[in-house]
């Protein structure tokens, strides 16, 4: 009898995607999972859905979730928290919803620090509306709305999120994290369940930044999209922690930050 060595995760419904081959939503799907299971919080969680491809994100887990107004979710997590502390709300939001429609939100809900999780799926590109030009599109970066590619005269230059939400006092931990290939899937894991670790640990808000491919939208096949990440999208978005404080340094080197000194 063969041995099973790879299951779904338990907080992960058992149902099917909708999204597209290749798509990196689905990993991080999971990955989110995982986390739930390692630490033990499925039943605290709530999944806060934004408008774009991980507008249905909250149907794949075992846990409370709901939709949040376009580029809101921020704000909706921030009114869980605040009201049923002992809940562990984050977000799944793309870049058109997080990083244009959403950026206030995001921007002020860092900048006050709220004990929230958020999960900033990064494909430089519009993927549910059709491809069109999004805060990250990469200057030259073709899109159906930018079909001669980005032209900063005329389109200004890609938004940095990690660089910008550093620079605010109110953040614990900000990193950024790539699914180019399974050692990176591996970082991604970690830095999604740190987050969660912050947030049970009141440390303050978390967000994650991670390059997802989008095969569809950038036109290549899905080996040549993960590619594109590694030899052209971390030049314009380096990889790596970009704020963690002390108390987010002591979690991750095991030691228990709300203990006496």
């Amino acid at each position: 009898m063969d041995k099973v060595i790879y299951t779904k995760p338990e907080a992960m419904e058992d149902r099917f995607t909708h999204y597209c081959p290749g798509c990196g939503h689905s990993t991080i799907t999971r990955l989110i999972a995982e986390a739930l299971d390692t630490l033990k919080i499925q039943e605290k969680a709530v999944c806060v859905s934004s408008i774009g491809c991980s507008v249905s994100s909250y149907y794949y887990f075992k846990c409370d979730g709901l939709e949040a107004a376009h580029g809101r979710a921020p704000a909706v997590a921030t009114a869980i928290k605040r009201c049923r502390p002992e809940l562990y709300p984050f977000t799944i939001q793309g870049d058109g919803d997080l990083a244009a429609i959403g950026t206030a939100e995001t921007v002020h809900a860092s900048a006050r620090g709220e004990n929230i999780v958020l999960f900033f799926v990064n494909n430089a590109i519009y993927g549910m509306t059709g491809g069109q030009m999004a805060p990250t599109t990469l200057v030259g970066m073709n899109s159906t709305s930018t079909p001669g590619g980005r032209k900063t005269d005329t389109a200004g230059y890609p938004i940095r999120v990690c660089e910008m939400l550093a620079t605010l006092d109110g953040p614990a931990y900000i990193t950024r994290v790539s699914l180019h290939n399974p050692a990176n899937v591996r970082k991604a894991k970690k830095a999604i369940e740190t987050a969660f670790r912050v947030q049970m640990a009141g440390l303050g808000l978390s967000l994650v930044e991670i390059l997802s491919p989008c095969p569809i939208s950038w036109k290549l096949e899905p080996t040549n999209a993960l590619k594109f990440i590694e030899e052209t999208m971390i030049k314009q978005y380096p990889l790596g922690d970009f704020k963690v404080i002390d108390g987010v340094k002591a979690l991750i080197e095991g030691v228990n930050p709300c203990s006496p000194k």
